[in-house]
């Protein structure tokens, strides 16, 4: 028999071995996975769309850990699917023969390591060319980028990248109930000395007759929604047969674009923008309702929206509130200045840090848990904009600047606060006041409270993922307080529901016939 002494001494170097075996494999693995490479891509472009090609323009570089989505579609920072961005203007660009991409102290970036040092990893790679300048995002038709590689990035590494793809132009499914409609805004043009157009799309009702008289709904989409989203409607059999069963209510709903120069217009006149909300209300809805409404009446004119159309639908309810008879609004944008997102830019000192020394969230999950800092999320807009700040990205805290600010230098908004330092200017501060609700509605409440009285319906998460509901509970406690009239807006919270998250154009439609019914009700008391 052998001896167990012999058989537990071998088994225990064996498993010595293996143990250190592993230690080295794991050691190994942590240090792949920590080194960096250098990147470099040779770029050029397609011969065939040379024609196409403007000199001038912004070049972005896009490394995405996203393999399944086109780099450069993403450009908001993901919390879990990172997509790091580097850019820098050119003027002007190479466009005869390659030219190479690599480190050089131009670019501006989401991340905090160069092309000289980039984490070992699987990237999808990107470049796309920014030379449109009448839009204002990166995803306008005529720009253009090459189609996506994957790429292991586990040594120095040098692409061949052709911009070869061109956007397409944006197209709505053709449809004998879908219109679209494309109006020059005289006061837009003057204001700009240039040619400006308002877009829009309607989807007509079941059994339209031209003839007939028709309430109507103007929808604002979520940030920079464009008029082309009624495709979501019409290439949905589903909601397509609904809506032409006869069992949909009978309305026109209107798709407004929510393009503008800086970002999202926000339906609204700005100091940066222009007339953005006279023209909405003097020029584009009499040129949609003269041409298929069959009335002009605001008795039955209604506006929703959630988020960034949750704040524009109640703006254009306060602000215009004889032109619409009902606001359904769905977890607006920051309607109150003292809570805008976790910041009161009244009296704090920067945004990127609250008063504790903690770096403020953006955004957050239903649970509370943070998931992004403002700081990360304006330097994703820092890198999308030509002046390398978030003035001219594009983005949410550009188009903010641009209605909320006055105007600042080289034809940029005044920023409320600095983009790199996050430090906040008072003086902007106060000239955001023209936009923040509750102080608006509290100095003109005797003459606005009558006028908008069964005419505001706000919905809010009390999770909101973007920390809007702070703002939205100041102004439901100035409506609660309000006399002369005490007014009947209903605000209703839900807890542990997050952004937009009970928010569907079904619910919305059956509010509108709710208010429609009221609106008869009160007809026949009469």
């Amino acid at each position: 028999m052998q001896d167990s002494r012999v058989s537990c001494s071998k088994l225990y170097t064996m498993k010595t071995f293996f143990s250190t075996l592993f230690l080295l494999f794991t050691l190994a693995l942590g240090y792949t996975q920590n080194q960096t490479f250098k990147f470099s891509a040779e770029v050029s472009f397609d011969q065939k769309i040379m024609d196409q090609v403007q000199e001038t323009g912004r070049l972005y570089v896009f490394l995405s850990q996203n393999h399944n989505a086109e780099p450069y579609t993403q450009t908001w920072p993901s919390p879990a699917q990172k997509t790091f961005i580097f850019a820098k203007n050119i003027d002007p660009i190479n466009t005869k023969e390659a030219f190479t991409v690599g480190n050089d102290a131009e670019w501006v970036s989401t991340a905090d390591w160069s092309l000289e040092e980039v984490p070992s990893g699987e990237y999808t790679i990107q470049v796309l060319w920014d030379q449109d300048f009448s839009e204002s995002r990166i995803n306008a038709p005529g720009n253009i980028y090459s189609t996506k590689q994957k790429v292991n990035i586990d040594k120095d590494s040098q692409l061949d990248l052709q911009l070869s793809q061109i956007i397409a132009p944006r197209m709505v499914i053709e449809h004998e109930l879908a219109k679209v409609v494309e109006l020059k805004s005289d006061l837009l043009s003057e204001w700009w000395d240039k040619p400006m157009y308002l877009k829009a799309a309607v989807l007509l009702p079941h059994n339209y007759d031209a003839s007939k008289a028709y309430p109507i709904l103007y929808n604002v989409a979520g940030y920079g929604g464009r008029y082309t989203r009624i495709n979501n409607m019409l290439g949905n059999t589903y909601a397509m047969n609904w809506w032409q069963s006869g069992t949909a209510l009978e309305i026109i709903t209107v798709f407004l674009d929510g393009e503008g120069p800086f970002g999202d217009s926000y339906q609204m006149d700005s100091d940066n923008s222009g007339p953005y909300g006279r023209a909405l209300v003097e020029e584009l809805i009499p040129h949609i309702e003269s041409t298929y409404r069959g009335t002009d009446s605001p008795t039955t004119r209604f506006v929703d929206g959630c988020s960034t159309g949750g704040w524009v639908s109640l703006g254009l309810q306060l602000y215009y509130p004889d032109v619409f008879n009902g606001a359904f609004s769905y977890s607006p944008d920051a309607i109150d200045f003292e809570a805008y997102q976790l910041v009161n830019i009244y009296k704090d000192q920067n945004v990127y840090t609250n008063e504790f020394g903690y770096p403020r969230p953006v955004m957050r999950d239903v649970n509370g848990e943070p998931m992004l800092s403002l700081k990360e999320f304006i330097q994703y807009e820092n890198v999308l904009g030509y002046s390398n700040t978030y003035l001219n990205s594009g983005g949410q805290f550009s188009a903010h600047s641009a209605l909320y600010s006055p105007k600042g230098e080289n034809g940029l908004p005044k920023p409320l606060f600095d983009p790199q330092s996050g430090d906040i200017d008072r003086e902007v501060a106060e000239h955001w006041k023209k936009y923040d609700f509750t102080l608006y509605a509290k100095e003109n409440w005797a003459e606005l409270g009558p006028k908008v009285q069964d005419k505001i319906y706000i919905w809010m998460g009390d999770m909101d993922h973007f920390y809007l509901n702070p703002a939205t509970r100041k102004f439901a406690k100035f409506i609660e307080e309000t006399e002369s009239p005490k007014s009947n807006a209903l605000i209703e919270f839900s807890a542990m529901e997050g952004h937009c998250s009970q928010y569907s154009p079904p619910i919305v439609l059956d509010k509108v016939g709710q208010r429609i019914q009221e609106i008869e009700g009160q007809k026949e008391k009469k």
